[in-house]
């Protein structure tokens, strides 16, 4: 069946605690791990789905898309039309305040809002169980930024099982990311490529081994408020993502001198007594999370590192929702 009609869908950038980094299924993009990461207020992608077009198409922030990008899209809404049963081409309008793929996880935010709009244009009433799993086609972390505030994602080993949940709502904890940008172009390795080389690291067999571990410190520290015990999870875990990258065939070294100053200031500051950790996705970017109040005493503090060229504050966000929908079967 050929449908016509169109939605607009919001939904958040999130930032992963517990990282999910390498793939079991790589056509399913189904994880090694488990992952739990908080949605980001403020940081958000709006996508308008028009069902009916000639053919698929990609606009973001009123630009043509690369052909790579709009061939990503297409993909996967080939992949919706599949799973569902539907046929027809769409027009994709893409607005956004996130920088793409600077390791903010743009990507996250981008499929779970199409996903939603997809759908919801093209008359399908899925419930949040299934527009994650469907959203993970895109992205994996596109998974967790379709339910709200504290999100976690299993490694499940079909797809209809490796879909996210959500742990807490976004009022459960008061938390902050503050954002140290040092790099606002897009990465010269993309997530998509770090996941597929993730298994030549000799140490991700390790961090999967133990991230089951870490999933859980992680969860009991949400749930209990306990920052102490947060940060020493969340940092711990970055790292060990990131060892695997640099070990990994060939290396990726995300990290720039900025992000060490940045990862350095912040273990100083916790040592004070400032409550702050932080965590970096696949990019030099630095995210140091800490409580809402804490967020202006960071966020000066990173301005005075060489390096961070912007800054950015996020609290905890819900997730993804229709805007618009006026959808024709």
């Amino acid at each position: 069946m050929n449908h016509e009609g169109s939605a607009t869908a919001r939904a958040h950038s999130n930032i992963a605690l517990i990282k999910y980094w390498g793939n079991q299924g790589e056509r399913l993009r189904l994880p090694a791990n488990p992952s739990l990461s908080f949605n980001l207020a403020g940081l958000f992608t709006e996508v308008t789905v028009n069902w009916g077009a000639d053919a698929d198409s990609l606009t973001i922030n009123g630009e043509q898309a690369s052909p790579k990008a709009t061939a990503r899209v297409s993909s996967h809404l080939s992949a919706l039309r599949q799973r569902l049963g539907f046929q027809g081409m769409a027009e994709v309008v893409s607005e956004t305040n996130i920088p793409l793929g600077a390791g903010v996880a743009s990507s996250a935010a981008a499929f779970a809002a199409l996903t939603l709009a997809a759908t919801t244009a093209a008359g399908f009433e899925c419930d949040e169980a299934t527009l994650s799993a469907l959203a993970r086609l895109g992205s994996g972390s596109a998974a967790r930024s379709v339910p709200t505030g504290f999100v976690s994602l299993p490694a499940a080993d079909t797809h209809a099982a490796c879909h996210a949940r959500s742990i807490a709502p976004p009022n459960h904890w008061a938390l902050a990311d503050v954002i140290a940008l040092i790099e606002t172009a897009p990465k010269k390795v993309s997530s998509l490529a770090g996941h597929r080389s993730a298994k030549t690291s000799p140490l991700q067999s390790a961090r999967i081994k133990s991230a089951a571990e870490r999933y859980r410190q992680c969860e009991r520290a949400i749930l209990t408020r306990d920052f102490d015990a947060l940060a020493a999870v969340v940092e711990l875990d970055s790292n060990a993502m990131h060892a695997v990258m640099m070990t990994s065939s060939p290396p990726l070294l995300y990290w720039h001198p900025a992000s060490i100053a940045v990862m350095n200031a912040v273990t100083e500051w916790r040592r004070s007594g400032i409550p702050v950790c932080y965590t970096l996705d696949a990019g030099p970017n630095v995210h140091c999370i800490c409580p809402q109040e804490v967020a202006p005493t960071i966020r000066e503090g990173l301005r005075n590192i060489p390096g961070v060229v912007e800054t950015m504050t996020a609290f905890v966000g819900k997730g993804a929702h229709v805007i618009l929908d006026h959808a024709i079967s």
